[in-house]
């Protein structure tokens, strides 16, 4: 029979060139299979889409205020965003000098931005101070509390960063830096980054017997979950109303700040004023930091004018901080972004089946206010706003009120898809890292984060692009 040229061919190849043939062929097969495995193995883990990009999602006004209190908001924001001078009161010791500086991400009201301005700020105008080694370039922006004193009882107070020290000026006032390096070497130091304030005027106008009704809500369902929460504020034998967990000025529930130690947006403002940037004001009269020669401006710093004809400019500083949170809108969730809606829809399922909606409250609705923007209105923020034990590993060792140094409010999830760090000391730049944080010995949150583990990887990404959807 006659041969083909094709078999002719075939058979001419020698047995070692065949063998070299299949031996090639088989580790090509094998790299191409490891490759598609690798490349479905990163397709497939779950990992956090990181912030939501575009137009921020937050920062403007209130939808339906009038026309006079858009001139109120603009006024605070105006003030909130402006930069203090050593004129104005600035100092001697501060962590900035700008509101805006800390809470600015995705924009003026939110929360750390990308990079820390506290670093630039450390020698503004000439100043000689030292950035801590806790601080960096990229952030985020954090305050410092050193846990106990020198004695061994409780601190927990700030401990400003930088002062006036070689500052224009400053006229030669001169005050040491706290021992930053000395508190970390001893662990003695602990850290805060800055709340988002967006929406903040609906969280202020949550009655509290909706918040403490909640509270007891889903009991059977918290209770196998390990959830308890309670209010936070109380100080024994200093609150008025004899009510337990209660805010120890007037029996009322406090909820702004990492541990809800504050009751409302006045005194927040009043607060950060003079811890944050040593400016005196109506609420706190008198200076942290009282060295003769670091005085520059009459006592108290700011407060309202009196005098002033106009209304919007009459009112003191931190009126106005308190009046441009007040009236600042909440964060605009996505219903497609990211991951589109089916994989959203399915991780706003997850999150509720985990049981992390039995802290992160999905929402509240206002009481009656004379603002009409801010009365009976749904408020999505995604807390219960009470204090809950976080377990060791996210323990702070600082009490604030009845809130012990495991405690802390569950943190609103509104506007979670611009956010750049999380946690109460930032220690977390992606939600997969915040998530398992939550889990240590004694968590309120360990089953929650057990149930997030067992989910398939498909649902832990639902869940993940849910939570960046906000």
């Amino acid at each position: 029979m006659k041969t083909s040229h094709s078999a002719r061919a075939v058979r001419s190849v020698p047995t070692r060139s065949i063998s070299w043939i299949i031996v090639l062929g088989a580790l090509s097969l094998m790299a191409f299979q490891a490759t598609i495995s690798s490349q479905t193995a990163a397709v497939t883990r779950a990992q956090d889409p990181g912030p939501r990009q575009g137009a921020a999602a937050a920062g403007g006004p209130l939808p339906g205020l009038t026309g006079q209190q858009t001139e109120y908001f603009l006024a605070g924001k105006a003030d909130f965003e402006e930069a203090e001078s050593i004129t104005e009161g600035v100092g001697p010791r501060m962590n900035l000098d700008s509101c805006a500086g800390c809470h600015s991400q995705p924009a003026t009201g939110g929360s750390s931005p990308a990079v820390n301005p506290q670093m630039a700020f450390a020698n503004k105008d000439g100043g000689s101070d030292l950035p801590p080694s806790f601080l960096s370039l990229k952030g985020p922006v954090r305050e410092a509390r050193f846990v106990k004193n020198a004695d061994g009882t409780p601190d927990g107070g700030v401990h400003a960063l930088f002062t006036l020290n070689g500052r224009t000026g400053a006229n030669g006032c001169s005050v040491p830096q706290p021992d930053f390096a000395g508190a970390v070497k001893a662990n003695n130091v602990i850290f805060r980054i800055p709340t988002p304030a967006f929406g903040t005027g609906l969280i202020e106008q949550i009655p509290d017997a909706a918040i403490l009704a909640n509270r007891t809500a889903s009991a059977a369902a918290k209770n196998t979950f390990g959830i308890r929460g309670r209010a936070n504020f109380a100080v024994a034998g200093r609150t008025v109303s004899g009510q337990t967990n209660n805010n120890g000025n007037d029996g009322t529930v406090a909820r702004f700040g990492w541990k809800a130690q504050n009751k409302s947006l006045l005194i927040f403002s009043g607060e950060a004023y003079n811890v944050e940037m040593g400016i005196t004001n109506d609420l706190f009269m008198t200076e942290r930091e009282e060295t003769t020669g670091c005085q520059f401006s009459a006592t108290p710093n700011s407060m309202t004018d009196m005098d002033a004809t106009d209304p919007v400019q009459s009112m003191s500083s931190i009126e106005k901080f308190a009046t441009f949170m007040r009236l600042l809108a909440p964060p605009a969730a996505s219903a497609t972004e990211p991951g589109g809606a089916t994989s959203i829809t399915s991780g706003k399922a997850l999150f509720q089946s985990a049981g992390c909606a039995l802290c992160h409250t999905p929402s509240f609705t206002t009481a009656n206010s004379r603002i009409a923007a801010l009365a009976k209105q749904q408020v999505n923020l995604f807390s219960d706003l009470l204090v809950h034990d976080m377990g060791v590993g996210l323990a702070d060792n600082i009490s604030q009120g009845s809130a012990t140094g495991r405690e802390f409010r569950t943190a609103p999830l509104w506007g979670l898809g611009q956010r750049l760090f999380f946690l109460h000391d930032g220690r977390a730049a992606d939600l997969v890292t915040a998530i398992r944080a939550h889990a240590s010995a004694g968590s309120e949150a360990n089953v929650s984060v057990a149930n997030y583990l067992l989910l398939s990887e498909r649902q832990k990404q639902d869940l993940l692009n849910f939570l960046r959807s906000l």
